[in-house]
């Protein structure tokens, strides 16, 4: 099939038909003892509208997950209100299917039982339910298999009786929450295709579709319109519909233009980059900056900062990211972290969706470990504010230990407990890489390392 044509910069999405659920100025927050929040989702306007598959993309802590619960009703908002058909959704029948990442079976069940579990939820009697989930294995390519059980069936199966058990209620919106992202490159590959065709033939029992993902080929591949998140707190970035007709070919240019495109809204500051389509979705994130106090450490290894570098090197110092991320075979979850670590100390700047090496970046990879070990300490001091101030403490006290619990009680203001614990372990990775400080994990306390020779030094003598 020829692809229609398409301008080189997305349209902006206008949905002419009435949302079937639709987010007004929703947020996700968690009070803190003090006068604090964590927000997770600032104030976001969002719809969902028949005859469109949805893409939600956006890299890991951009609340995603989150998102999907609140449309479909499993998490109340903190703040704003999500309608089904114009009704308050706590107030509506609403009918909605998710088809989840880690397929979710019932392993005491056998495909058909797995099936016919939500009808049988809902109250449907047994012939009925029989012959709908059988006629729903049919449509997914599980003839056969019904009285098989999870364990004997590959990933790509057990995924499938996910769908089949999804579809079976003919759920006005289906919701994916990363349905592909724990099978093989071949069997992810062969169910987009399957879902696509299922769509085009109108043979899902569903109106619209959302799906979550963090992969940007898979969102280009299958939506009709795309969503871009950012993070701390997750807020839209960019909203636009996908002039692409289907089927979609990976290697046009136009589809590796949008994917490139795609890259630079996620490589660009929080600023939404001027050219992007999301008028109708302006960033609407109301926080305080003197909350925001620390930056988020991207949780990426020295050693893959390295890496990337010399990839960079041989590419002439730089390259596109998207091309990046395709020659190492890495989905967006893989590269940013290392893109956004390599920036934040320095190392390379992003311009337009490249990534361009800065000098210091050349001379870091270019040196041997010892001399790479002290530009990554300068650089870690000058530009992590956490980093930092651990290392002051240290100094500052008389026996140069000071208590991991101090620096996460400050993290806490700002930063979910998961995300705390994430980002102390971060910087207990860089601060030892660098030598700023050692970590005694038994007693969880941040010593500085000619500190703790001497200790140890001392409980020699004295046995």
């Amino acid at each position: 099939m020829q692809e229609a044509a398409t301008p080189t910069e997305p349209q902006t999405a206008a949905p002419a038909l009435e949302p079937i659920i639709r987010a007004e100025k929703i947020e996700k927050y968690y009070a803190q003892p003090s006068q604090n929040r964590i927000q997770v989702i600032s104030a976001t306007d969002l719809s969902i509208v028949p005859g469109e598959i949805l893409a939600l993309l956006g890299p890991s802590g951009s609340g995603k997950s989150t998102m999907l619960r609140m449309l479909t009703g499993l998490s109340s908002p903190s703040a704003g209100q999500v309608f089904w058909h114009e009704k308050p959704i706590s107030q509506a029948e609403i009918n909605v299917s998710i088809v989840f990442q880690s397929f979710a079976l019932f392993p005491w069940l056998t495909v058909l039982e797995n099936v016919e579990a939500p009808l049988q939820a809902r109250g449907v009697g047994p012939e009925e339910r029989r012959e709908r989930s059988m006629k729903m294995l049919d449509t997914v390519g599980l003839d056969g298999f019904e009285g098989a059980y999870p364990k004997e069936l590959s990933g790509g199966m057990r995924q499938r009786v996910g769908f089949a058990r999804a579809l079976v209620v003919e759920p006005e919106v289906l919701f994916m929450d990363e349905p592909f992202s724990a099978l093989d490159v071949l069997t992810a590959e062969n169910l987009r295709s399957e879902l696509l065709e299922l769509w085009a033939n109108k043979t899902m029992p569903t109106k619209a579709v959302f799906l979550v993902t963090h992969n940007i080929e898979e969102a280009v591949l299958l939506a009709d319109r795309i969503i871009v998140l950012g993070r701390n707190p997750g807020h839209i970035r960019t909203d636009f519909r996908v002039q692409l007709a289907q089927p979609r070919d990976r290697k046009s240019e136009p589809f590796t233009q949008l994917v490139d495109y795609i890259y630079k809204v996620l490589t660009k500051p929080d600023v939404a980059p001027s050219d992007a389509p999301d008028r109708q979705h302006p960033d609407t994130r109301v926080r305080d900056q003197r909350q925001m106090h620390y930056q988020m450490l991207p949780h990426a290894r020295p050693g893959g900062m390295a890496g990337l570098l010399e990839l960079l090197l041989d590419k002439g110092g730089r390259d596109d990211i998207y091309r990046l991320a395709d020659d190492l075979a890495f989905e967006i979850d893989d590269l940013l972290p290392i893109v956004d670590a390599a920036q934040l100390l320095g190392f390379l700047k992003i311009e337009e969706g490249d990534a361009a090496i800065t000098a210091s970046g050349t001379e870091f990879a270019n040196s041997e470990i010892l001399r790479q070990k002290e530009l990554f300490r300068d650089a870690a001091l000058e530009n992590v504010l956490l980093l930092r101030q651990i290392r002051r403490a240290l100094e500052a006290k008389s026996d140069h230990t000071v208590p991991e619990e101090f620096f996460l009680d400050m993290l806490d203001e700002q930063f979910s407990q998961e995300e705390c614990l994430r980002q102390m372990e971060t910087a207990v990775t860089w601060g030892r890489y660098a030598e700023l400080f050692d970590f005694d994990a038994g007693r969880r306390r941040f010593v500085l390392p000619d500190a703790q020779e001497e200790e140890l030094a001392v409980d020699g003598d004295a046995k």
